[in-house]
């Protein structure tokens, strides 16, 4: 518990600097003073909406990732291996073909329905091949994504909005603004109705025989674990854009210290994936300052690495 206690507080420390870091010189010393209201403007409108919007997004697609592995019952599982987030982005070039003046609201309720759609077809793919080998989930959730993302970029080329489809999915902060960002708030509770049902997504992580002679239902626990990780995807993909292997990498870091205990390393993997994005996100505003790398490169670049050291020490136990 201590421990738990003092990982929150480095994230909020995470929170604050990353609040601190920008272009526009805030002036802290008067920050409470009612007549400079271009400090207060920066400071509520964008600064304290995108440290919000970084945690928000870092702990549901961690957990969103913590759950797909256990459904599928693979390390390598996650939203963007599965092809879950190619299908929200079809979803969203949905809307923005038929309704392209559409709320976010409704741009998130298709994404999500196209996103629980991808993810159903990736599980039954996986219960119709026989699993000989640990990789080959991932490779069937990468060729699954690769086919949905180029029927996605040819109705992208056929309605010019290749460059709209681009804007809205490469992953980047610098646009969340007040107004902007209230979306992930449900990301967020989805993410506590996640540690509740941790259990019941541990049983699932087991097999469906396992789970039954529990007296679960088991394709209920795997719907509800859609559902979840279908939304939390299709509410960060509308919002900030793809943000490549975070719900893939670290899920297994934390599993790694803390096993597969669901309920145990939900409140670790959602405040280590608050924390590494923090930490990337700053990164990319200081690296070049005061220009600004996205998130999206950051983390695919960090979280490639990682991934090739997880693929590489999984292959080094198999042979």
């Amino acid at each position: 518990m201590k421990r738990l206690v003092f990982a929150t507080i480095v994230v909020l420390i995470l929170a604050v600097i990353s609040t601190m870091v920008g272009v526009y010189d805030l002036q802290w010393g008067s920050i409470f003073n009612a007549d400079d209201g271009d400090n207060q403007l920066v400071l509520l409108v964008s600064r304290v909406p995108r440290t919000i919007a970084i945690i928000l997004t870092g702990m549901s697609m961690g957990v969103a990732g913590l759950i797909m592995q256990m459904l599928a019952r693979n390390r390598f599982a996650g939203p963007g291996t599965s092809g879950t987030v190619e299908s929200a982005t079809l979803g969203l070039l949905t809307v923005l073909i038929l309704a392209p003046g559409a709320p976010l609201m409704v741009k998130m309720i298709v994404a999500s329905v196209f996103a629980l759609a991808g993810t159903g077809l990736f599980l039954g793919v996986l219960s119709r091949i026989p699993l000989r080998s640990p990789l080959i989930v991932p490779l069937v959730g990468i060729m699954l994504g690769g086919v949905i993302s180029s029927i996605t970029n040819f109705f992208a080329y056929r309605y010019d909005l290749l460059q709209s489809l681009s804007v809205w999915t490469n992953g980047d902060f610098s646009r969340i603004l007040r107004g902007r960002y209230e979306l992930l708030w449900i990301a967020g509770i989805l993410t506590v109705i996640a540690y509740f049902a941790a259990d019941r997504f541990t049983v699932a992580g087991m097999g469906e025989e396992f789970t039954t002679n529990l007296g679960l239902d088991y394709r209920k626990v795997v719907f509800i674990g859609m559902v979840i990780v279908a939304m939390v995807t299709a509410v960060d993909v509308v919002t900030v854009g793809s943000i490549p292997f975070l719900g893939l990498i670290v899920p297994n870091i934390v599993s790694m210290i803390m096993g597969d205990n669901v309920r145990r390393s939900l409140p670790w993997v959602a405040l280590f994936g608050a924390g590494f994005l923090l930490v990337s996100d700053t990164f990319g505003r200081l690296v070049r300052y005061p220009y600004e790398i996205p998130i999206g490169t950051v983390v695919g670049i960090v979280g490639s690495a990682i991934f090739l050291t997880l693929l590489l020490r999984r292959s080094a136990r198999v042979g």
